[in-house]
């Protein structure tokens, strides 16, 4: 239960910062929220036993990592200029 309640309010923190700074946007919650994400999954470990949800909570941050990679990918070619891209 700590778990979710950290991501919870990491998730709501962020946002609110977000829409105080006004710079709300999918990407800024999505990198803020994997970060948080890590963050929580690394500050409620437990030591002896890992119980069989946090052995599945492996694969959503793989899908969050592959996304932000992808979220790069998408920066980095809307930054290079037209003549360096094959296509």
């Amino acid at each position: 239960m700590r778990f979710v309640t950290g991501t919870l309010a990491w998730l709501l923190g962020t946002t609110l910062v977000l829409v105080l700074l006004d710079a709300l946007s999918y990407e800024l919650v999505f990198v803020c929220g994997l970060i948080g994400l890590l963050v929580v999954t690394e500050l409620t470990a437990p030591v002896s036993v890992s119980p069989a949800w946090r052995r599945r909570l492996r694969w959503l941050i793989g899908l969050g990592l592959f996304g932000f990679a992808v979220m790069v990918a998408k920066r980095i070619v809307e930054i290079l200029p037209p003549e360096v891209l094959p296509w």
